[in-house]
């Protein structure tokens, strides 16, 4: 089995910066893709942003400019720098990883619990 732990987020005001973290542990022979996703109230929950295990990226338009995702292959982790939040950006936001317990398994992908992030107008 794997978890995913994500930490970092909180209660910001508009125009402020938090960082998330998202920590992978148990069985991993490889990681491919890892993203952040969030949901706000009454809301689907979509893909903020993605990057592959060899760093490249994409990002919703919302965020292009102020979110940047980047990852640590050595340590199984994660990040989401969200700079100049706006209250739009208030929502749950989740971490997934798509990954291989083996070589000869087919990756499956894996989320983490949700942290909240809130931003104040």
């Amino acid at each position: 089995q794997v978890q995913l732990v994500e930490s970092g987020g909180g209660l910001v005001q508009a125009g402020g910066s938090l960082r998330l973290s998202c920590a992978a542990s148990g069985r991993i022979f490889t990681i491919n893709d890892m993203g952040w996703h969030r949901q706000a109230p009454g809301k689907q929950r979509e893909l903020v942003a993605a990057i592959t295990s060899g760093g490249s990226t994409n990002y919703v338009d919302s965020v292009k400019g102020r979110f940047t995702i980047s990852r640590d292959n050595a340590k199984n982790t994660v990040y989401l720098q969200m700079n100049s939040l706006k209250p739009e950006d208030t929502a749950v936001y989740y971490c997934n990883a798509e990954v291989r317990g083996n070589s000869y398994l087919a990756p499956r992908n894996y989320w983490g619990q949700g942290t909240q992030v809130t931003v104040s107008s």
